[in-house]
């Protein structure tokens, strides 16, 4: 038993090789900065006041500040499943927060390209 935190995660298994911690760490850190530039996105619209109508530039807003949000949730969601896999000696877990991210950014790219047009 260890006292590392959270415990969910590092009570199972044994410690794998620690390049492989850290590499899972130093992901979790880049969805993290992805998440910050979502936010940041998301506040120089508003700033900006781009698109020029209003409803849009407030949906496109919550759009990208809430998938920032979820991203950073589900990044740590990843590291921790990434983190007792591999504790466990099992195989990786799919890779659906990069869908996820990738239609959000889809959505964003058409309604912006659909008021600029």
């Amino acid at each position: 038993m260890t006292t590392r935190q959270p415990r969910w995660v590092y009570d199972e298994g044994s410690d794998p090789d620690p390049r492989f911690s850290l590499a899972n760490e130093r992901t979790f850190l880049a969805w993290v900065r992805t998440a910050l530039a979502m936010f940041a996105g998301g506040v120089a619209l508003h700033a900006l006041a781009v698109p020029a109508t209003d409803w849009l530039r407030s949906l496109l807003v919550v759009v990208l500040i809430g998938v920032g949000g979820l991203v950073c949730g589900l990044a740590l969601l990843r590291w921790a499943r990434i983190e007792r896999a591999m504790r466990r000696r099992e195989p990786l877990p799919s890779f659906g927060l990069g869908i996820v991210l990738t239609l959000a950014l889809v959505l964003v790219a058409a309604l912006l390209v659909a008021v600029m047009i």
